[in-house]
């Protein structure tokens, strides 16, 4: 049995648009962090994989969370525990997801990371299909196909030891974790949640868990002042925070509940497409000004093709979204 598409919010329209713009912003994270890491390598030779990992994204997120400290000083008290369980899952969620891909973000393309985060957007049909036990319909199933023919392209497997590499892996594993970011949003029992305070927790979460991570992967505390004292460094960290963090996340959770997980899912496979877009010609612009050798990356035949491939299974489920579990 096919599952029935459920009636849409009335909001619909605008959430689309909204996260059209999330899209935009995450899409100018991956050339942007790519460039981040260039920078802390060419101010600290020698930096294990770990530690670039770590310092890309610990900043972003301590800095995010004092923001919308400062923002929501006075609402601090209103903050139910729904907010506060929704903010620390959400947490949990984005902090692996993050890690694995920023991490994988080493040792493959910025395109490359872009498109293979998107697995979710078959992930997400599949596993609302398995929960209700119904079948998602051969629709589904073709793009699936089509999904993971892509991703094969893409992450260039080995047909002959049947392989990834590490950072096709890392990207593959970061997508599961962004499923259940997904599927956390939107759960009816915080449908009455604040999307500003449950943001901050959610901030915080993260904050605190990759301060942990810094405090053990840092050789010391002076090559941290070393890095912050960086101006390309800082601007590129600026820039990923405000635009790539805070403005993405808070025009996620505010919106994405408005539609179904599986539609999000979807949608956000235009950020694979900005970041590409993006990434023809924000590294040499990036390289002029940080001082770094980072080439503009160009169309190839195996980006073009998985791409297409992806990008045409999410526009096949859109056509018709599965229902909502």
């Amino acid at each position: 049995m096919v599952m029935p598409a459920s009636p849409r919010h009335p909001q619909h329209g605008r959430a689309l648009l909204m996260l059209l713009w999330g899209n935009l912003f995450w899409g100018l994270s991956f050339p942007t962090i790519k460039a981040l890491m260039l920078v802390h390598v060419a101010v600290l030779p020698g930096s294990s994989s770990w530690f670039v990992t770590v310092m890309t994204v610990t900043p972003r997120f301590i800095l995010a969370a004092l923001i919308l400290l400062v923002w929501q000083a006075r609402k601090l008290g209103q903050t139910t525990r729904g907010e506060v369980r929704q903010g620390i899952e959400l947490g949990v969620f984005a902090t692996l997801g993050t890690i694995l891909q920023s991490d994988g973000m080493q040792f493959t393309s910025a395109s490359t990371s872009a498109f293979l985060t998107q697995l979710y957007a078959v992930l997400i049909p599949a596993y609302v299909a398995l929960r209700l036990r119904r079948s998602p319909g051969a629709r589904v199933w073709l793009c699936g196909f089509l999904v993971l023919a892509g991703v094969a392209i893409l992450g260039r497997f080995d047909w002959k030891t049947l392989t990834f590499g590490r950072g096709e892996w890392e990207t593959l594993g970061c997508s599961v974790f962004f499923m259940g970011q997904i599927l956390c949003l939107e759960r009816r029992e915080f449908a009455a949640n604040d999307p500003i305070r449950l943001t901050l927790v959610m901030f915080v979460t993260q904050a605190v868990v990759f301060s942990v991570l810094l405090l053990l992967a840092a050789p010391s505390t002076t090559a941290v002042w070393q890095l912050a004292s960086s101006l390309p460094w800082t601007g590129l960290t600026l820039v990923v925070t405000l635009l790539c963090t805070v403005a993405a996340f808070l025009i996620m959770n505010r919106w994405q509940p408005k539609i179904t997980a599986t539609e999000a899912g979807l949608m956000y496979c235009f950020e694979p497409i900005f970041g590409s877009l993006l990434a023809l010609v924000l590294p040499a612009l990036y390289s002029a000004w940080c001082g770094i050798s980072y080439a503009n990356e160009t169309a190839t035949w195996a980006l073009l093709l998985g791409g297409t491939l992806i990008t045409l299974a999410n526009a096949l489920l859109q056509l018709r979204p599965v229902a909502k579990g």
